[in-house]
């Protein structure tokens, strides 16, 4: 594992910016009845908001709502049931002050939800369903841009590497010059390694060592392994709710790396860890 600085960027979100020589905090916020770890808990909109303003109190600069599962072997869910889910979360948290994502591969999803305030496009599938990138483009918004292959049905079965980190970065620079050629600004785009999607335990935690390589990109780095399978695994098969302080390690060894985000179900222990960092760097 090597050491790294964070990113001398602004990310432009509206008429919001965040700074990215500082590590944030990406609250998790499932509007669904079947994502992994919090799957029906705060799926009506009143749950919902209350569990975005606990985040906020806690740290998180961003609020990523998800209105379709991706977990493995998730349904899919039609595009306007996935609207009706997000958009009137969106249209309440546009009222308070944080910067607002969306967990979605849809374009229709991402133009409804930019429309009620949303600022950041997080896609897992990398702007490749149809419209995808020339809707990032039309936008104009930041667009996190994950590596994935085939579908949450599908991608347990294509966990072949050479080299998993290597495979990534190349994977990941295709995207990205598709993004680039449809016209979407190199300053818009960030990256997300992928952990957990179409990847086994060793995968993962090779990755995540290896992390640091993945600045040669030039982009800045998202790390979304909160609850992950693999992080049980290390911890002797603990279960989802069981997963917080492997949780937490793994984002600080993160944000070590380079990585200015961390995508997290446990807002406040993950924000303490990152003060204590903070407080090391400057002693």
């Amino acid at each position: 594992m090597q050491l790294m600085p964070l990113p001398q960027q602004v990310l432009k979100c509206g008429n919001k910016f965040l700074d990215l020589s500082q590590p944030h905090i990406m609250g998790i916020l499932n509007v669904t009845p079947d994502s992994f770890s919090d799957g029906g808990k705060h799926n009506g909109k009143e749950q919902a908001i209350a569990h975005a303003q606990q985040m906020i109190a806690d740290g998180a600069a961003v609020i990523d709502v998800g209105g379709e599962s991706t977990r493995p072997g998730a349904s899919a869910v039609a595009v306007e049931e996935e609207i009706q889910r997000v958009v009137p979360v969106v249209a309440e948290l546009a009222k308070l002050d944080v910067i607002i994502s969306i967990d979605t591969s849809e374009p229709e999803v991402i133009k409804a939800a930019v429309a009620a305030g949303a600022h950041i496009w997080n896609d897992v599938r990398a702007l490749t369903r149809p419209n995808a990138l020339q809707t990032a483009a039309e936008l104009n918004i930041p667009v996190v841009i994950m590596h994935m292959r085939g579908e949450p049905t599908t991608m347990n079965n294509l966990d072949q590497y050479e080299d998993v980190t290597a495979d990534v970065i190349k994977e990941l620079q295709l995207r990205i010059d598709d993004a680039l050629n449809a016209g979407v600004r190199a300053e818009n785009i960030m990256i997300d390694p992928g952990f957990g999607f179409a990847k086994n335990a060793q995968h993962n935690l090779t990755l995540l060592n290896e992390l640091h390589q993945l600045n040669r990109l030039g982009y800045p780095i998202l790390s979304a392994l909160s609850r992950k399978r693999f992080i049980g695994e290390a911890l002797n098969g603990a279960d989802a709710q069981n997963r917080v302080t492997g949780s937490v390690a793994g984002h600080l060894l993160s944000v070590q790396q380079g990585a200015c985000m961390v995508r997290a179900h446990d807002v406040k222990a993950t924000k303490d860890a990152i003060l204590v960092w903070n407080a090391m760097r400057q002693a």
